[in-house]
Parts: C-alpha cells; structure tokens; sequence
C-alpha cells in the first residue's frame, strides 16, 4: 500500500519564523525548500535560538542559498563550529530554482523566508516566499484595515 502524500506545510518543531514579511512585503507564492547545515547549526536551531529577521534568499551559478540568516554557534561543539552569518545553501529541484531566478529579476520582487522547521522526518526545511515590497501606504491600509475587523469583533462579542 502506498504512503499517503504529506501536504507541504510546517507541522513539526519550529526552529525560526519570520513575522514582519506578512507586513513588509506582498507575499505572491510560498514553497518549500531543504536546508543544508552542519551538525553544529543543526544543533543550534533544535535550540530555537535562530534569527531569520534580516535574511533573503538568493540566486547564484544555478544553486540557492540563504544569506544574512543568523544560526548562533552551539556551545557544545568543538572549538570552531560554524560561522553564524554564514550562506547556507538550499536544496530545491531545477524548475523551483528556475521560478526563483525569474522572480529576482523582476523590479520588486525578492524571495525571503517565512519560516525554518523540522519536518516530520527531522530535517531542516526553510518555508520561502516570493514577494513584493509594499508600500508606506499599503502597511497604513493594512493596518487599519486588521484594527477595524478587531473592533468589529469587539462589537460583536460585547453585542451577544
């Protein structure tokens, strides 16, 4: 009997999310890409200790890979473990890196995570979105439109 095929969403153990990408930018389309680390890194974030905040992903030579994400060192490890700001490359089929490539060189768009988890079978898997920046006034739209549905809520509870 064959297994049954596992929607791609993050239900394991959370390791980072980014939460400001929802607000800064006009996520288009997410997917899924693997995470390639060293034992240190992977230590490090079963932690829960890193920071995607800052990060984007970029193309390079046909490869992908995740800049400016820090993975701080694991203290447990030998002397010299890993480089917390280093690139980390990430592992995507050839299609998925060729959509990737279009998006970057369109005016706007730029690719960034939203989260890094562990899967159910324990391996590191980076949640990347391709997005556009929004504007000043679209982040003062959204806002006020997220404070009014708050306050509808509001009324209505207190209505009931």
């Amino acid at each position: 009997m064959a297994k049954k095929k596992k929607a791609n969403s993050p239900n394991g153990q959370t390791a980072a999310q980014n939460r400001k990408v929802r607000h800064d930018y006009h996520v288009l389309e997410t997917l899924e890409a693997g995470l390639m680390l060293r034992g240190s890194e992977v230590k490090s974030l079963r932690g829960g200790r890193a920071s995607i905040g800052e990060s984007y992903a970029d193309v390079k030579d046909g490869e992908v890979f995740l800049r400016n994400a820090y993975i701080p060192e694991f203290e447990g490890a030998h002397i010299v473990s890993h480089k917390p700001r280093a690139d980390r490359k990430l592992l995507l089929h050839k299609r998925e890196i060729a959509k990737l490539w279009d998006a970057t060189q369109r005016k706007g768009m730029t690719v960034v995570p939203l989260s890094i988890y562990f899967n159910d079978r324990g391996l590191a898997k980076a949640e990347l979105a391709i997005a556009e920046g929004k504007k000043h006034y679209d982040k003062r739209e959204a806002q006020k439109t997220k404070d009014w549905n708050r306050q509808k809520q509001r009324l209505l509870r207190d209505l009931s």
